[in-house]
């Protein structure tokens, strides 16, 4: 049986995630106040609703107690996303998830009940900054203030040579970072050996300290590389 999800707010953000989340076969309960928002889902979601999140009957009626997830999608209203997390927890929904602006946001929402809490302009505004000058960069996560995780396109001077021939593997690392995969088309090689041949339209999923690489992501035979 496909899991249930609640999606409360389907502007930009709250629509991308709940038809995402349609597509890879879960039932999802998308809800917003404004019916133009609602009327531009169906068909997209299980069920499209025009509803207030922040009335406790409305939840109640449209059983969220039975749902296996709730996600507060709500962008700029800090009381109602407060208020719909508030009701969600009280009416004990197992997985709540919620979209924060900033860091005050954020730790109220986990000091009422929240599970986890999102920062999408926040990853975004990251993603831009390590992707500005090179387009390879797909996705980038920061696991601390000076280090992450980025999804980037192989560039096609290393295709043909070694994970330790371009300098990212074996025990003469020229770059200091860990190869935790390589997608392939469809395949996906975790933890790759040394010895395993890029080809061009590789992606690799690299992790390290942001200075390495950035030095990695620096044009073959500049001075830097030398």
């Amino acid at each position: 049986m496909a899991k249930s999800i609640m999606v409360v707010g389907l502007g930009r953000f709250g629509a991308s995630v709940a038809h995402t989340l349609f597509k890879l076969g879960y039932d999802v309960l998308g809800i917003d106040t404004d019916e133009k928002a609602v009327q531009a889902s169906l068909g997209q979601l299980t069920y499209a609703v025009q509803g207030d999140s922040t009335n406790e009957t409305t939840l109640k009626e449209l059983g969220v107690s039975n749902f296996d997830a709730a996600i507060i999608a709500i962008g700029s209203d800090m009381q109602s996303s407060l208020m719909t997390a508030v009701l969600l927890a009280t009416l004990k929904v197992p997985l709540i998830v919620a979209r924060a602006k900033d860091q005050l946001h954020g730790n109220t929402l986990q000091r009422i009940g929240v599970n986890k809490v999102i920062y999408p302009e926040q990853e975004m505004g990251e993603f831009v900054a390590h992707s500005l000058f090179n387009p390879d960069v797909l996705e980038y996560m920061d696991l601390t203030p000076d280090f992450g995780i980025s999804k980037v396109r192989l560039p096609d001077p290393l295709a043909g040579l070694s994970l330790k021939e371009a300098g990212l593997g074996g025990t003469r690392d020229k770059y200091g970072l860990a190869v935790v995969a390589i997608k392939r088309g469809r395949d996906v090689t975790l933890a790759p050996d040394e010895g395993e041949k890029l080809r061009k339209g590789d992606i690799l999923v690299l992790a390290g300290k942001d200075e390495r690489m950035e030095r990695w992501q620096k044009p073959k035979g500049s001075q830097e590389d030398t």
